[in-house]
């Protein structure tokens, strides 16, 4: 069996910065994807995500985040592929939304420019907003978030680690991962290697992998879907100043983008979705009456000229822990085995600097941010 220092289980978002990081630094890479990356059967589909800094998932979060952009600016350097755009993002909701109060804190814990908007101001600033009667609203405005171009970044993550000496192999499989007393054993549909260290970070499929190595996580698969609207692109442009957004309302907690070059104002609902396996996911959009529905209606209540007729629609998966935290660790009866998991879709923002931290455990048994939230001994994962 061919040896490498480290194999990486999952060639998505954060396998492949993970893959350039360890590449650049002399590791004997090997990644593995059931798939050909970047594509559109795991949880990186779509063509964009947002990336926030003043989050309101938690302060804990921002060093990551920052982190983070740092890292999605200088890949942007190595690439003529628009990685990024700052196009500010807006988080809106009741005047008594945790999730509001939180990201105003964080911002300022960590000293970052946001504003604190009235509903009033928030409609003068982008008139396209309409605010249903049962308010006040406040918004938190980010200017220096935006949009990353998903694909773009994992072809580029791909590009440079294949220039470092990283070996890829799509359409392959991993059936089983198993331990060794100081190496690991991953074993495809084709064939088996051997490494030093493994990364486990498969996404949807993570769950039965992890059961193989004596691991059982409370990981629940989502089915998700996004939609992209007709929109009026004087109000909901991104080259006129509409920002990303994320609406926390009666009706769901909803998350968007801006109309780029035309494409129409895309949208999704957080916490809507089917549960699911990845294998056996519905993946037509539109099979169910409330894939567009309940897009549609929010754009209809909250930004009445965006909600047009719809253009296009993904499904994609969210991978949820039941504290909607991220899983970054290792494995607690072998260190040799990393686990990247549960991204509960707030994920790929992270994916850069998850991929550097993970290089770090395994270059120094450390991170440089601290990611103590994500560890495999809290309570929601042991209860």
């Amino acid at each position: 069996m061919k040896h490498y220092d480290v194999i990486i289980v999952g060639a998505g978002s954060i396998g492949m910065a993970a893959g350039y990081f360890l590449s650049k630094e002399g590791k004997r890479v090997l990644l593995l994807d059931a798939h050909d990356p970047p594509h559109t059967m795991g949880s990186h589909g779509g063509d964009t995500r947002l990336i926030r800094h003043a989050y309101g998932e938690g302060r804990a979060y921002t060093p990551l985040a920052l982190k983070s952009q740092q890292l999605w600016n200088a890949l942007q350097e190595q690439t003529e592929l628009p990685i990024f755009q700052k196009t500010g993002v807006l988080s809106f909701g009741p005047v008594d939304t945790p999730f509001l109060k939180e990201a105003l804190e964080s911002a300022k814990a960590h000293h970052l420019q946001a504003e604190k908007l009235t509903e009033a101001e928030m409609k003068r600033r982008w008139p396209g907003l309409q605010f249903p009667e049962e308010g006040p609203y406040i918004g938190c405005y980010e200017p220096d978030a935006g949009v990353l171009f998903v694909e773009n970044c994992i072809q580029t993550y791909r590009d440079l680690a294949l220039q470092e000496g990283a070996e890829l192999l799509t359409e392959t499989p991993v059936k089983d991962v198993t331990m060794r007393d100081e190496q690991i054993s991953v074993q495809t549909s084709k064939n088996s290697y051997i490494a030093d260290d493994v990364i486990i970070c498969a996404g949807a499929w993570n769950r039965k992998l992890l059961q193989g190595v004596d691991l059982m996580l409370p990981l629940q698969p989502k089915r998700q879907v996004v939609g992209w609207f007709e929109a009026n692109d004087q109000l909901f442009g991104s080259c006129e100043g509409f920002p990303g957004f994320s609406a926390h309302t009666p009706s769901g907690i909803f998350y968007g983008f801006p109309s780029i070059d035309g494409s129409g104002v895309k949208v999704g609902c957080h916490d809507f979705g089917q549960v699911t396996e990845p294998d056996e996911m519905v993946r037509e959009f539109g099979v169910y009456d409330e894939d567009e529905a309940v897009l549609s209606q929010f754009l209809k209540t909250w930004m009445p000229e965006a909600g047009g007729h719809l253009k296009k629609g993904l499904t994609c998966l969210y991978t949820m822990t039941p504290d909607e935290h991220f899983i970054i660790d290792t494995h607690p009866n072998n260190h040799r085995i990393l686990i990247a998991a549960g991204f509960s879709g707030h994920g790929f923002k992270f994916a850069s600097g998850i991929g550097y931290e993970l290089t770090q455990l395994i270059l120094n048994g450390k991170t440089e941010v601290d990611l103590s939230l994500f560890q495999l001994n809290r309570q929601a994962l042991t209860t």
